[in-house]
């Protein structure tokens, strides 16, 4: 089964996530755990979080991401920025056990001048501090587009980061098409090569999800600006090679195109006809 949907608001919670996710045809979706831009986190309601429990358990909505706020720097300079970003993951993680068994995606973040490889020791540091003996959530570092000072836009950046923490069996990546495309592989012109170097660096068993968005600049711009699906430098064939590829059938595939939920739906819409119209070649 293709597990296709988008990013949604929280603000009336995890049921009615699900019932919108449903709406529009998608039976996977993310989410803020909290403001995007601010720290704040709402009251879960343990009963609200069941329904949405009892949605996956009928098989009608699949494995779901929840996305850190962009607030959360895990490798900054300043401590009382660490401080802020391991407190917050913490809690994060901890609140995610009312919706056992799913996935807490996060940018790994900048190094701000300190260099690349002391963004990657605080971040494994940071991810240390955060994760917790027996907790089911997986956590997913994002790949990212490489601009500035960040941290994650090569492949061989994550597994370092992976190889120094401490709970890897806990660790996964989540692949954003803009991003690795601004960071300069080519999922374009030869998605099959993108995948094997994935596969050699990190293991494609450590893929557990996508972000699936087009992308307003041409491969290795470094600039991260997503674009709807077939609209941008990706073109709508890279998405349906990503849809109908063997290796990533059975992953959350989450759009955060720049779209509103009947954008979000015609997507959805497509990528499935197209999936439909090809599964006998599978």
């Amino acid at each position: 089964m293709q597990y296709i949907g988008c990013h949604l608001s929280s603000s009336k919670g995890f049921a009615a996530m699900g019932k919108v996710a449903l709406s529009i045809g998608a039976n996977t979706f993310q989410f803020f755990t909290r403001n995007p831009r601010g720290g704040a986190a709402r009251e879960i309601d343990p009963q609200d979080a069941q329904a949405l429990v009892m949605m996956q358990h009928s098989g009608a909505i699949g494995k779901i991401v929840a996305h850190a706020p962009y607030t959360l720097n895990p490798c900054a300079r300043e401590e009382k920025t660490l401080d802020f970003a391991r407190r917050t993951m913490r809690d994060d993680l901890h609140r995610m056990e009312l919706v056992p068994g799913n996935f807490y995606n996060f940018h790994p973040g900048s190094h701000v001048g300190q260099g690349t490889e002391e963004g990657i020791r605080k971040i494994a540091e940071t991810l240390d501090a955060s994760m917790f003996e027996g907790q089911t959530t997986t956590v997913l570092l994002e790949t990212m587009a490489g601009k500035g000072t960040e941290v994650g836009g090569r492949f061989e950046e994550l597994r370092a980061i992976i190889d120094r923490t401490a709970m890897q069996e806990k660790l996964g990546v989540c692949l954003d098409t803009c991003h690795v495309s601004d960071a300069g592989y080519d999922i374009a012109g030869n998605l099959e090569a993108v995948l094997e170097e994935f596969d050699r660096v990190i293991g494609l068993s450590k893929l557990h999800a996508l972000h699936l968005n087009d992308s307003k600049n041409p491969c290795g711009a470094h600039k991260d600006r997503h674009e709807r699906l077939g609209e941008g430098y990706l073109g709508m064939e890279t998405f349906y090679r990503i849809v109908e590829h063997p290796a990533l059938r059975g992953l959350p595939m989450i759009l955060e195109t720049p779209n509103e939920l009947p954008g979000y739906a015609a997507e959805i819409a497509r990528l499935r006809a197209y999936d439909a119209a090809n599964a006998n070649k599978l």
